[in-house]
């Protein structure tokens, strides 16, 4: 009898001994876990998303006095992207606790700490996968897009979407005076580069200044004062305008770095409560 009991014991000891080696030669990472979650949060992201672009574009009015204001509407896109990239994350990341290895033989500090990983790592994925299909579908969308015409409108219009001071030196030549296509636009090229080269230092060079005011005032008719005048306030006014966009494009970049920050933190804590639950599971005896 005793015999028996001491065989039955070995048993165990000997299985738990192999189950806790294996264990401990297995990676901590549950890949499959992982790319089952990002994939899941990816893809509510980019739904999500669409969405909110479809309500947005339907409340927006290019009309003045119609729709939401650009600032309301501004407000309404951050909050929504921040929105959705907490509600993708967690789902993401409870997904891959719930869904990962139990680990029988791990201490529970160690457990958390591999669910806390493993979500923040279905997130990273998630955030890569969702990249690179936007940036693949912008890519898409501008190569599909005709190439222009040679001519003298079409020309114009490319180097305006190219070069977003093209406004500001039509501005400087704007009269009613009849000139040649050929030389306006060469000229138009030639002080788009001298209007360039002063936007990048803090004012413009004397001699770049009097050459372009003269070119301003032969090509308009105006007087020399008054085209020394026009030139200060169009490059006023083009400073004002890149400082402008800049300030938005570094707020943009903010929130959108607060928005993948609660993303990460989303994917990681909820990772936690679904690999609590899976351990939680018990199996039913058949």
């Amino acid at each position: 009898m005793d015999l028996n009991v001491t065989s039955a014991e070995y048993a165990e000891t000997r299985s738990d001994a192999f189950g806790a080696n294996r264990e401990a030669q297995s990676s901590g990472v549950s890949w499959s876990a992982v790319i089952g979650g990002a994939c899941v949060a990816a893809a509510l992201y980019l739904i999500l998303l669409a969405l909110g672009a479809g309500f947005g574009l339907s409340a927006v009015s290019p009309w003045s006095n119609a729709g939401i204001s650009a600032a309301s509407a501004g407000t309404a896109a951050i909050i929504w992207l921040i929105l959705i990239e907490m509600i993708a994350s967690a789902l993401g990341g409870y997904l891959t606790g719930r869904l990962r290895t139990k680990w029988t033989l791990v201490h529970t500090d160690e457990v958390f700490f591999r669910d806390t990983a493993n979500g923040f790592l279905s997130w990273a994925v998630a955030l890569v996968v969702s990249v690179a299909f936007l940036a693949s579908a912008a890519a898409s969308m501008a190569g599909r897009t005709e190439a222009p015409r040679f001519s003298a409108e079409s020309a114009g219009a490319a180097a305006s979407a190219v070069n977003p001071d093209a406004y500001f030196v039509d501005t400087l030549f704007r009269s009613d005076r009849e000139v040649s296509e050929s030389r306006d636009a060469s000229l138009h090229a030639e002080a788009g580069r001298i209007f360039a080269n002063a936007l990048r230092q803090n004012q413009m060079p004397p001699a770049d200044r009097n050459y372009l005011t003269r070119l301003i005032a032969a090509r308009t008719g105006i007087s020399q004062p008054e085209a020394e005048k026009r030139l200060s306030d169009v490059v006023a006014e083009a400073r004002q305008t890149a400082d402008t966009a800049r300030k938005a494009a570094a707020h943009l970049l903010l929130w959108l770095f607060l928005s993948l920050l609660i993303g990460a933190l989303s994917a990681s804590y909820a990772a936690t409560i679904g690999g609590r639950q899976r351990d939680h599971v018990k199996a039913i005896q058949a």
